[in-house]
C-alpha cells in the first residue's frame, strides 16, 4: 500500500517516539491512512533501516517530491526544514502530483503565523477549523506548541475552567530530551565519563575534559543550568521561556502579561505569567513548579475534583505515602502527572482581588489555612513526558482528528 502518512525527521529522538506511539495504536488508528509511513530524513541518515510492526522501514531523502500522495506529514526535523519543505507540501507543489498535506510541524517556524493553529487536542481542538496557512492551499499547515506549554497548560486549563485563573509564577525543570537525541547523548556520556574517573563528594567531579560542552553552553553530568536558549537583553527572558508565554496566549485566546495599565483589573487582564526555565540532568520527561492564583475562591478538594476529571491528566498526590509525580513516573506515560496540591499558606490567596469581603465564597482573614478554606492561591507539581505528550504524542492526536 502506497504511503499516505509522512514522518519528516524519522530517525531523530521525536520521530522514532512518533513511531513507538503508531506501533502502539495498531495499524488502523489513523483512519483511512496507510498503515505504515513514509520515513524522510536528512543525507545522512538515508538507507537506514528502523524497525516497525515486524518489519524494516527504509529512510528515504527527503526531497520536494516527497510527498506525492501523502495525505498527513508529521515534521520533527527543526524550523529551517519545517519552512523549506512544510509549505509545499501544504500546497501540493514540487512536482508531487499531489492534492496537499496536513503538515502537523513540532518546530516553532510556524508557531506564532496568524492563520496558524496552534493546538493541543484537550484544551482547543476547535482551533483546526482556522483557515490555512496559505490562501486557497489544498493542504493546511498546524503548529504542534512547545513542550513546556503544553505540559503546563494540560494542568491549568482544567482549572481555568472550573475557578478562572489569573496568574501563573512556574519554574520548569526540563530533560535533555527537549534539546534531541544529541542532548539525550550527552548528558550520557558526560554522566558516564564523571562516574568512570570518579566524584568528589566534596563537590568536584572528575572527568576533566570529558565535561567540555558540545550541545549546551555549561556542563551538563551532575549540573543544572538557564534554558540554553538565547537571552533577550531587554526583558531577562530566554527564548524557551518567551515562547510558553505567547503560545500561552494563542491557546487560550488571551493576553499575555498586558496588564500593567492603571485601572486594569483581572477581569480585562488576561493572564500574568511569570516563567523560569532550567535545564536539569534528567533524560526525558519534564517538570514544572507552579504557582497558581485562581479567579475564584476554591478549596484544596475542589482544585483537586477538578484536575482529576480532566481528561490527559492523572493526579498523584498521596501525602501519606510521600507519592507525587517525577519525571521516571512521567516518561513512557501519555497523561501529565499532577501533585503536590496545597493551598498558599503564606496567605496571598486572602489578599487578591477578585471577591467581594463578607459575601460567601471569600476567603476568610483569619485562622489557620486548612485544605478546607477558600483559597485563591495554589501550589502544584506537575510533570511529563517531553517526548510523547510534549512532541509526539500530542502531534499524533492532531493527526487522528484530522483523520476523523
Amino acid at each position: 500500500m502506497i504511503p499516505t502518512i509522512a514522518i519528516v525527521g524519522a530517525t531523530g529522538a521525536v520521530g522514532r517516539e512518533m513511531l513507538t506511539i503508531l506501533e502502539q495504536w495498531g495499524p488502523n488508528a489513523l483512519r483511512g491512512q496507510s498503515p505504515d509511513p513514509l520515513l524522510l530524513a536528512s543525507p545522512r541518515s538515508v538507507g537506514t533501516t528502523v524497525p516497525f510492526r515486524g518489519k524494516e522501514l527504509t529512510v528515504r531523502a527527503l526531497e520536494a517530491t516527497s510527498f506525492r500522495g501523502i495525505k498527513i506529514a508529521l515534521f520533527s526535523a527543526g524550523g529551517s526544514i519545517a519552512r523549506e519543505y512544510g509549505p509545499a507540501a501544504a500546497r501540493g507543489l514540487g512536482g508531487g502530483g499531489g492534492a496537499g498535506a496536513t503538515v502537523i510541524d513540532n518546530s516553532s517556524a510556524f508557531r506564532m503565523t496568524a492563520g496558524v493553529p496552534l493546538v493541543v487536542p484537550e484544551i482547543n481542538p476547535e482551533a483546526l477549523h482556522l483557515a490555512p496557512l496559505v490562501d486557497h492551499a489544498p493542504g493546511r499547515i498546524i503548529a504542534n506548541p512547545n513542550c513546556s506549554a503544553i505540559i503546563l497548560l494540560m494542568a491549568l486549563t482544567p482549572l481555568r475552567k472550573a475557578f478562572g485563573v489569573t496568574h501563573a509564577i512556574v519554574s520548569t525543570y526540563q530533560a535533555a530530551s527537549g534539546a534531541g537525541a544529541r542532548g539525550m547523548d550527552e548528558l550520557l556520556s558526560q554522566t558516564r565519563s564523571v562516574l568512570e574517573a570518579g566524584v568528589d563528594r566534596g563537590g568536584g567531579a572528575g572527568g576533566g575534559g570529558a565535561l567540555t560542552p558540545k550541545v549546551f553552553k555549561e556542563p551538563y553530568a551532575f549540573n543544572l543550568f538557564s534554558h540554553n536558549t538565547d537571552v533577550d537583553p531587554v526583558t531577562g527572558l530566554n527564548v524557551e521561556e518567551q515562547k510558553v508565554i505567547d503560545e500561552t496566549g494563542k491557546i487560550w485566546g488571551t493576553p499575555v502579561n498586558e496588564g500593567s495599565r492603571a485601572g486594569d483589573t483581572a477581569a480585562n487582564r488576561g493572564l500574568g505569567l511569570s516563567i523560569t526555565c532550567i535545564r536539569v540532568p534528567t533524560l526525558r520527561a519534564h517538570a514544572q513548579s507552579v504557582h497558581v492564583t485562581l479567579g475564584k475562591p476554591a478549596t484544596t478538594h475542589e482544585v483537586r475534583e477538578a484536575l482529576a476529571a480532566a481528561p490527559g491528566v492523572r493526579l498523584l498526590d498521596d501525602r501519606a505515602a510521600n507519592s507525587f509525580p517525577t519525571p521516571l513516573k512521567a516518561t513512557g506515560t501519555d497523561e501529565v502527572l499532577v501533585g503536590r496540591i496545597r493551598p498558599d499558606r503564606s496567605g496571598l490567596g486572602r489578599s487578591m482581588e477578585g471577591g467581594v469581603r463578607g459575601q460567601p465564597g471569600f476567603p476568610s482573614e483569619t485562622g489557620p489555612i486548612t485544605d478546607d478554606s477558600p483559597s485563591r492561591a495554589f501550589e502544584l507539581f506537575v510533570c511529563g513526558d517531553q517526548l510523547r505528550k510534549g512532541a509526539a504524542l500530542n502531534a499524533l492526536q492532531i493527526a487522528r482528528l484530522v483523520a476523523g
